[in-house]
C-alpha cells in the first residue's frame, strides 16, 4: 500500500447557509492518481481550495506526511509541497514561460533566467513535457499553457498536484499526452488528484475514485472495480440511465445558411475564413474544434454580436416563410425576435446573459424586459419559469431571489441554459452547455436539446467532449484556425478522425 501524502479529517466549510463540505475524510497517497467525483455543488473544488490554501476550513484537521498542519494561504500550501492547477489559468500573457514560472517567488538577487530555463528543461525531461522557456504565453496553445501551469508548480517543489478539469479544452490527442505525463509523475512518487466530470477518463487514468455528494464524503473505490454506472449511482444516490438518445432527423428543413463567412478580431486578424454550412430544423449540428479556433465567433456572428466582412452571407429561413432573411446588419435584439437564440456559456459565466447581483426571477425577466409596455414589471411568469428551471435542472440555491453570483459555477450555468431553452427558439445555438456540469445534469441538458430537435428546432451545439458530440449530434462541423476542415456524419465518423480534423491535418471534406 502506498504511503499517505495527505489526509483530511472531518473537514467542514460553510458559506452562509450553504454547507459546502461536511465532515469530509479523504486520504491522498503517494505514487497514485486519485479522481475526485461529485455533482455540481457537491464540494469538490471547495475541498481542494481548502487544501491549496484558498479557503480556510471551519472545522477539521489536515495532515501532510503524517504531521498535522495549518494551511492559511497558497504560500503555506506550496511550502508543504501542494500545488493546484486551476481550470482557468493564472498566467501573465506578455511574460515568457520562464518569467511566469518564477513570478511571485522570492530571490535575494535578480533571477538568472538561463538557470531558470535549465531547471525547466530538467523538469520537462524527467516527466515528458515540452516547454519553450522563452516563448511568450500569448503565443501558446491551450495545452501549452496548461503544461506551463503544471511545470510552474513542479518548479516550486510540489509533491501533491491537484488538477481541476484538466481536459476540458483539450483534443483527444492532447488529453492522452497529458495522461502520459501524469502517469510519469505517478511513477516518480507524486500524488495526483484530478477533479473531472468525464467518467471514461476517470476509468482510464486513475487508481482510486473518491465521491462527494451534497458536501458529504460518500466513499472511495478502486477504479479497477468501478464502472461508469456504479460511479454515477454513488454520485447521485440512485440509478441513472446513461444513454444519449439520437433519433433520426424527421423532415429536416433548412433554417440557417452560412456562405463565405469571414470575420476579423479587434486587431484586424482573421478569426473565421470562408466558412460555409447549412443548419437544419430537426437536427443537432455539432461544432468541434480546439478552444479558440473560431467556434465562439461563429455563433456570435449568427447572433449579430460579431462584425462580418463584406461578402459574407448569413440567412435565416423561418418555418412559416420560406423566403430567406439576411441576418447581416440586423441587431441582436431583432435576430432574437426572429427566433434565433444564442445560449453561450463563457469561461466567465456571469459575463454574458446574466446579472450576478440579481436572483433567478430577475434574470428570467431580463429576457423579455423590452416586451412590456409599462414602467412596472410583472414577476409571476418569470417567477414560475425560475421555479420550473430550479426543479427540472436541480439548481442548488437558497432561494429564487438569491444573487446568482453566490451560486456555484455549475448552478449559474443551469440558470443560463434553462432560460435560453425555455425561450422556444427556431434556432438554438448553445456553446459549452455542459461545461463543468455533473454527469446527471449533463444528461438532462442532452435530453432537453433532443426535445428541441423533436420540435423541429435547428440545434447548433458547440461542445468540448468528443464522445458526447459523436453520441448526440447528427452531423459535426470541424473548425481549425477559423477554417472548416470537414463536415462529417456523426454516426459514421470516429473520434480519431474528428481529432485529426481539429488539428487541421485531416484534409478537407
Amino acid at each position: 500500500m502506498q504511503q499517505s501524502a495527505c489526509t483530511l479529517k472531518n473537514v467542514k466549510k460553510v458559506f452562509g447557509s450553504i454547507v459546502a463540505n461536511n465532515n469530509v475524510n479523504l486520504d491522498i497517497r503517494r505514487g497514485e492518481i486519485l479522481s475526485l467525483l461529485g455533482e455540481n455543488g457537491s464540494g469538490k473544488t471547495t475541498l481542494m481550495n481548502i487544501l491549496s490554501g484558498i479557503y480556510f476550513p471551519d472545522e477539521g484537521e489536515i495532515f501532510v506526511n503524517g504531521e498535522q498542519v495549518t494551511i492559511r494561504s497558497p504560500k503555506d500550501a506550496f511550502d508543504l509541497g501542494i500545488g493546484m492547477i486551476h481550470q482557468h489559468f493564472k498566467l501573465v500573457d506578455v511574460f515568457t514561460a520562464a518569467e511566469n514560472v518564477v513570478l511571485g517567488l522570492e530571490e535575494k538577487t535578480r533571477f538568472d533566467l538561463k538557470k531558470v530555463a535549465a531547471k525547466i528543461g530538467e523538469i520537462c525531461d524527467k516527466y515528458g513535457f515540452h516547454v519553450d522557456p522563452y516563448q511568450k504565453v500569448y503565443n501558446m496553445s491551450v495545452s501549452e499553457k496548461q503544461t506551463l501551469e503544471i511545470v510552474k508548480v513542479l518548479y516550486r517543489g510540489a509533491d501533491i498536484l491537484i488538477l481541476d478539469e484538466p481536459t476540458a479544452v483539450l483534443t483527444p490527442q492532447e488529453t492522452e499526452k497529458l495522461f502520459s505525463v501524469i502517469r510519469n509523475m505517478k511513477k516518480h512518487g507524486k500524488a495526483v488528484v484530478i477533479i473531472t466530470h468525464k467518467l471514461h477518463e476517470v476509468l482510464s487514468v486513475s487508481d482510486r475514485v473518491a465521491i462527494l455528494r451534497k458536501g458529504e464524503y460518500i466513499g472511495t473505490v478502486n477504479t479497477a472495480e468501478a464502472t461508469e454506472l456504479s460511479l454515477t449511482e454513488m454520485m447521485v444516490g440512485k440509478k441513472v440511465e446513461l444513454n444519449i438518445d439520437r433519433p433520426l432527423p424527421v423532415n429536416p428543413q433548412k433554417r440557417i445558411s452560412v456562405s463565405g463567412l469571414n470575420c476579423k478580431n479587434s486587431e484586424g486578424l482573421p478569426v473565421l475564413t470562408d466558412v460555409s454550412f447549412d443548419a437544419f430544423g430537426g437536427e443537432i449540428l455539432g461544432i468541434a474544434g480546439i478552444s479558440g479556433c473560431g467556434q465562439k465567433e461563429l455563433l456570435e456572428a449568427i447572433a449579430g454580436l460579431q462584425p462580418c466582412e463584406e461578402g459574407s452571407k448569413i440567412e435565416f429561413i423561418a418555418p412559416e416563410d420560406e423566403t430567406p432573411v439576411s441576418l447581416l446588419g440586423l441587431s441582436p435584439k431583432r435576430i432574437s425576435q426572429l427566433g434565433v437564440s444564442l445560449s453561450f456559456v463563457p469561461e466567465d459565466r456571469l459575463g454574458m446573459g446574466l446579472v450576478g447581483s440579481m436572483g433567478m426571477t430577475e434574470n428570467m425577466m431580463l429576457k423579455d424586459y423590452s416586451v412590456g409596455h409599462s414602467i412596472f414589471t410583472h414577476t409571476k411568469e418569470p417567477h414560475d419559469l425560475a421555479e420550473r428551471i430550479r426543479e427540472e435542472l436541480g439548481v442548488v440555491t437558497p432561494g429564487l431571489s438569491t444573487p446568482v453570483r453566490k451560486l456555484s459555477g455549475g448552478n449559474v450555468q443551469k440558470v443560463l441554459v434553462g432560460r435560453e431553452i425555455a425561450a422556444a427558439p427556431k434556432v438554438l445555438m448553445t456553446a459549452y452547455a455542459v461545461r463543468g456540469l455533473d454527469i446527471n445534469t449533463s444528461y438532462t441538458i442532452y435530453h432537453l436539446l433532443n426535445e428541441q430537435k423533436a420540435k423541429g428546432v435547428a440545434v447548433i451545439y458547440v461542445g468540448e467532449d468528443l464522445d458526447v458530440l459523436l453520441a448526440l449530434c447528427d452531423r459535426i462541423l470541424v473548425l481549425a484556425q477559423g477554417k472548416v476542415t470537414g463536415i462529417v456524419d456523426a454516426r459514421k465518423t470516429t473520434k480519431e478522425e474528428v481529432g485529426l480534423l481539429m488539428t487541421g491535418k485531416g484534409g478537407d471534406k
